[in-house]
């Protein structure tokens, strides 16, 4: 059913919870998680002049990745970790088309009528052409 599994992270905590939810489909399904990175890009600077600033950004990315990764792994699921540049939206709807993504798991939170309906989980739901869980 659900054979690749993207699960986009910030490294919050928030993310504890969809992280748990895809280990649990992966294993019924047999499936492969894919946590997915996004380093947004300063507009308008080109990448060259900040280089130090985003190897900084990767460095630190990988290492959260990597004890992420240690924990699912521990737990003997498939697991591949990918760390891309750009607007994070764009990026994770992008990387779910071209890897062939059965299921976006996201963590989400509850959104008061007031507020923009504007959430990243929201952005991706909708443009996504994977299907999308939001885990609260």
């Amino acid at each position: 059913m659900f054979k690749r599994i993207l699960v986009p992270v910030d490294f919050t905590d928030k993310n504890l919870s969809a992280l748990d939810r895809a280990y649990q489909l992966a294993k019924w399904c047999h499936g492969t998680v894919i946590l997915l990175h996004v380093i947004e890009k300063v507009e308008f600077i080109p990448r060259k002049e900040m280089k130090t600033f985003y190897e900084k950004l990767e460095t630190s990315a990988e290492k959260k990745m990597n004890q992420y990764a240690k924990t699912l792994r521990q737990r003997q699921i498939s697991l591949e970790e990918r760390i891309v540049y750009g607007k994070r939206a764009e990026e994770i709807v992008r990387f779910a088309k071209d890897e062939e993504v059965d299921l976006i798991v996201m963590s989400s939170h509850r959104v008061r009528p007031q507020e923009k309906w504007g959430t990243l989980s929201y952005q991706v739901a909708i443009l996504s052409p994977s299907s999308v869980l939001l885990v609260k």
